[in-house]
């Protein structure tokens, strides 16, 4: 194909799933709102589709398709099930992916960030799934962005974000955050991370999380990435439940604010082109950082 980014609408999934999976093309689509890295649909009432939206995020499907079934038998909250992995196509160029669906409301819909009970849900299902025993072969590194990783991978492109920053007072602060991360002694043993534990991945029911999705950015490391939720969502009493819940100490705490500060800036820098929704996000993260 001529095009190495098609667009991804329902019209290009229909075709993809009259292809290769014929026997689901009576199902109705419906495209869902939101991600970056994939577009996701529900097929039917019981299915997603979900395809990278670009080839750096290709790897993620096959990511997903082999060890989504291994947690989901160690996890108690909900996960997607595989269902079929599709293949490149003449109208499409990377693997694709069906799924079992899951029922929720998506937390960035809902507002739970002062919400105790909520908090200590998603600090309990990170500490489950760091004890899921660590496997082989899943190790951080550029198919998933480094999560989980040593966050010194991304401390260059924080420093050089924040020449940016026009006001020299918070530069400094960002810096004295980002130093602190650094310094921290790591010490925790590689364990399953989730990579992408943003409030549009936590699915809630009744206040409660009852579903988890995205794990493109999964892989066995050290887990202070995925804390950058209690600075971009929780706040105060909660923030602390989630730290108590996820068994995060200080350090990890300290390497945590560092992946949020970095997330932060980068976005505001515009390092990447993001959506002023997002750009506003990024700095109600910041902000949260910095008076941590």
């Amino acid at each position: 194909m001529s095009d190495p980014t098609p667009t991804i609408d329902a019209a290009l999934v229909e075709a993809l799933i009259r292809e290769q999976y014929s026997h689901f093309a009576h199902l109705p689509l419906a495209a869902i709102d939101g991600g970056w890295d994939h577009r996701s649909f529900r097929l039917g009432a019981d299915l997603s589709v979900r395809l990278p939206s670009a080839e750096p995020y290709a790897a993620q499907v096959e990511r997903e398709h082999r060890w989504l079934p291994f947690l989901a038998t160690h996890l108690d909250i909900p996960i997607p099930h595989p269902v079929a992995l599709g293949a490149p196509s003449p109208i499409f160029p990377w693997r694709w992916a069906i799924r079992t669906w899951l029922a929720g409301v998506p937390a960035s819909r809902e507002p739970l960030g002062e919400s105790i009970a909520f908090a200590t849900d998603v600090g309990q299902f990170l500490r489950r799934l760091q004890t899921v025993a660590p496997q082989a072969g899943i190790t951080p590194g550029d198919d998933n962005f480094h999560r989980g990783g040593p966050l010194s991978h991304y401390a260059d492109e924080a420093a050089a974000a924040l020449t940016h920053f026009s006001d020299p007072i918070e530069r400094r602060r960002c810096e004295s955050v980002l130093a602190q991360a650094l310094a921290s002694a790591d010490l925790t043993t590689p364990c399953w991370l989730h990579g992408d534990l943003l409030p549009g991945n936590l699915l809630v029911a009744r206040d409660r999380l009852v579903g988890v999705i995205d794990f493109g950015l999964m892989a066995v490391g050290n887990p202070a990435c995925d804390l950058m939720i209690a600075w971009s969502y929780f706040k105060g009493a909660a923030r602390a439940a989630f730290f108590d819940a996820a068994g995060a100490d200080r350090a990890m705490i300290a390497r945590g604010r560092g992946w949020a500060l970095w997330k932060a800036v980068i976005i505001i820098a515009g390092v990447t082109p993001r959506p002023p929704a997002e750009i506003a996000w990024a700095r109600a993260m910041l902000d949260a950082v910095l008076a941590a």
